[in-house]
């Protein structure tokens, strides 16, 4: 049980060489926990801001996702459908359906991704490859540990 008034905002760096999205920026959010003998497992919510010109690449998940577009009109794939959205759209992503979306404006888009788990599988199809890694085939699947990472 928590209630977060507000998060930082991490950038996007070299870590995840499939990923690499300098611009951009996004915060990992999981029930903290804290002194209360009730706390909410097992939901993820991501904020972020994708710079303009940048993109999250096609991916999948084993899970499913659900991602609500607060500003902005990103261009999403989903599937083998590519629509631009606005304010106030709604994408449901099934498990392993592959989706990615990207800024095609000169503004920011800033999306909320909510995930029933806190920890979140991600195999991308395709990458933004980190300067020096351009030439590399996307990692296998990974999990993020959103717990883990926001201790």
């Amino acid at each position: 049980m928590a209630i977060i008034s507000s998060y930082e905002y991490a950038p996007f760096d070299e870590s995840d060489p499939d990923d690499f999205r300098p611009d951009s920026r996004w915060a990992l959010l999981v029930d903290p926990g804290g002194t209360s003998k009730k706390h909410v497992d097992d939901i993820t919510l991501i904020v972020e801001e994708i710079a303009p010109g940048d993109r999250i690449p096609l991916h999948t998940h084993p899970i499913n996702e659900v991602i609500a577009i607060l500003e902005g009109d990103p261009e999403i794939t989903l599937g083998h459908e590519t629509r631009t959205l606005g304010p106030g759209g709604v994408v449901f992503v099934p498990a392993g359906t592959p989706h990615r979306t990207r800024n095609v404006t000169t503004s920011p888009v800033r999306i909320h991704a909510m995930f029933r788990s806190e920890r979140i599988g991600i195999e991308y199809l395709e990458r933004n490859p980190a300067p020096g890694t351009e030439d590399d085939p996307p990692r296998p699947a990974v999990t993020i540990d959103v717990r883990a990472l926001s201790t």
